[in-house]
């Protein structure tokens, strides 16, 4: 299980690599991250609000069963969100290995 802090911040750039694919609406969006990262409709909707906010996402309705539904498009801006993301896996790498080694060292020590 993924701990709440570091799930927090890979949120924001799930929800706009889902709709990098394709604009969307809530409900589908869920669906669409259940593969990859559990989200609720309570943790969703805080997101989009907060990325319409800065920018990173843009909000328009359409009727649906005589309702309007809200749908997401990803901007530019969030496009470089995910962007600024992916240039910084090679960092993020480093942490994991930095981690990793220091796990395996302590579990060699505790064993010896």
């Amino acid at each position: 299980m993924i701990d709440p802090q570091l799930k927090r911040g890979l949120l924001d750039v799930c929800v706009l690599s889902a709709l990098r694919q394709q604009d969307s609406y809530g409900y589908q969006i869920i669906k669409d991250l259940n593969g990859c990262i559990g989200i609720s409709e309570s943790t969703l909707y805080p997101i989009l609000r907060r990325l319409e906010a800065v920018g990173c996402l843009s909000v328009y309705s359409v009727e649906h069963c005589g309702r309007l539904r809200k749908f997401y498009r990803i901007t530019p801006d969030g496009i470089r969100l995910i962007d600024q993301f992916l240039n910084s896996w090679p960092e993020i790498q480093r942490v994991y290995d930095f981690i990793k080694e220091c796990a395996d060292n302590d579990s060699r020590a505790v064993s010896q």
